[in-house]
Parts: C-alpha cells; sequence; structure tokens
C-alpha cells in the first residue's frame, strides 16, 4: 500500500488521508436498539455541554456506518445493474465523506476514540453484497442498507431530541439529513421489500455484542479518512456542515 507524507505530516495511505487521534472514551457495545444500560449518564463535563454514554456511542456509530457504507458506496457504482442503484452508490460516497469530516472534528473536541474498522456485523454486510452480482446485488445491498438506515433514523431522532451537547446535536442535524437521503435513494432502486425491511429494522439485535461493535484503533494508529470525491456531483439534500470550532 502506498505511503506519502507531505510537509504538514499529514498520512496518505492508499489515497485517503490519515490523522493520529488520542482520545480515552469507547464503548462496550453498539447495536441499533441497544447500547448499555446507562446511556444517560454523564462521562464527561466539556465547554460544549455534558457527554453522555448516548452522545459518546453516537459519535462512534455515525463513524462506524461510514466505514462500511463508504465502500459499498464505490462497489455500487461498479456493480449497480442500474442507473438508480449507481446513482444510491453516488450518494454514500459523498454523504459519508462529508459526515465523516464532522464526526472526525467532534470526536476531536469531544476526545471520543473513534474506530478504523466497521463492526464484525457490517462487515458481513460488504461481504454479502459483493458476493451477488447483476439484479441480485442490487437487491441486497438496498435492502440490508435499507434497513440499518431506517434502524438508525430513530437513534438519530431521539439523539438529537435528548443531547445537551451542542457538537452532538450538530453532527445529528447532519446525520438526520443524510440518513434521509440514503433511505430516498436506496427506495427509488425499486428493490425494496418493505414488508421485510420493517421486521428486521424493528426486531432487537440478536448478535453477541462483540459482532456489534467496531473493534478499537490500536494505541497510536492513524485515522483513516472517507476521502471526498469532487468528481461524483449528486444531490444530497444536505447542508455542508459548518466548521466545528474550539
Amino acid at each position: 500500500m502506498p505511503v506519502s507524507r507531505n510537509m504538514a505530516g499529514t498520512v496518505f495511505v492508499g489515497g485517503a488521508v490519515a490523522l493520529t487521534l488520542a482520545a480515552v472514551a469507547y464503548p462496550t457495545m453498539l447495536g441499533f436498539q441497544t447500547t448499555s444500560s446507562a446511556q444517560t449518564r454523564v462521562i464527561a463535563n466539556t465547554q460544549w455541554g455534558p457527554l453522555t454514554e448516548a452522545d459518546r456511542d453516537f459519535v462512534v456509530k455515525v463513524r462506524a456506518a461510514g466505514l462500511w457504507e463508504y465502500p459499498l458506496g464505490e462497489i455500487a457504482l461498479k456493480k449497480g445493474s442500474t442507473p438508480a442503484m449507481r446513482e444510491a452508490g453516488k450518494h454514500l460516497i459523498v454523504g459519508h465523506a462529508r459526515l465523516d469530516e464532522l464526526d472526525r472534528k467532534v470526536a476531536i473536541q469531544l476526545n471520543i476514540t473513534l474506530p478504523n474498522q466497521a463492526s464484525p456485523q457490517q462487515q458481513q454486510f460488504v461481504a454479502t453484497s459483493v458476493a451477488q452480482n447483476g439484479k441480485q446485488f442490487d437487491t441486497t445491498a438496498a435492502n440490508i442498507l435499507r434497513v440499518t438506515h431506517g434502524s438508525i433514523f430513530t437513534v438519530i431522532a431521539k439523539v438529537r431530541a435528548t443531547t445537551e451537547n451542542t457538537l452532538v446535536r450538530e453532527l445529528a442535524n447532519l446525520a438526520n439529513d443524510t440518513v434521509l437521503d440514503h433511505i430516498t435513494v436506496m427506495e427509488k432502486t425499486g428493490t425494496i421489500n418493505f414488508d421485510q425491511v420493517l421486521a428486521q429494522q424493528s426486531a432487537p439485535p440478536t448478535l453477541p455484542k462483540d459482532q456489534l461493535t467496531p473493534p478499537p484503533p490500536q494505541p497510536g494508529a492513524p485515522i483513516v479518512v472517507l476521502t471526498p470525491r469532487p468528481d461524483l456531483n449528486v444531490n444530497t439534500a444536505s447542508p455542508t456542515p459548518s466548521p466545528v470550532v474550539g
């Protein structure tokens, strides 16, 4: 894998920017319905407001989502059998690059450790989709993405409604717009089995917690950035996030 370094010391790994990030808080379990038994517990008091376990877990969830949906978007650009599916792939790439940028800024400000890999379950989502071709790829990938986006949509709403942290609130605003856009483009593929999707997204998680939680990064490991793609011109209806200032 090619590695280069610019004059500012930023490392570029395989075309993706990597930044060194040291942080302390990391969740023990992440799932769409369940994360921990003390979500309202304040784990840090910051200048932007108290940070709860739910806030922290949400920041990690946003990062983990991008780590599998962004690459699946790239795959959809190549394997999608219809213009609608390829367009959905573009939205995944553009949306998660933008969301990842804000998420990393918020994590630095709040001293939250972010993963470099998606959870084992999320990695399996990608593997299951990649194993298919043609129309079956479209159907498999779109329905998996519609289930996961529908599940996280309610989590975003709860975080946005309850958080007292202004940075988490800003992230939730952008995540809400991004996820709604992705739900919309998945439905436009015409492949969604709504009965099945609605049943799956409302079912409680059954996998063990180690399958639902992305592994923490190694100490001192660089944070891989989801590279923006200015060559993909799509209207995501999502606002460009405002700068996060200290």
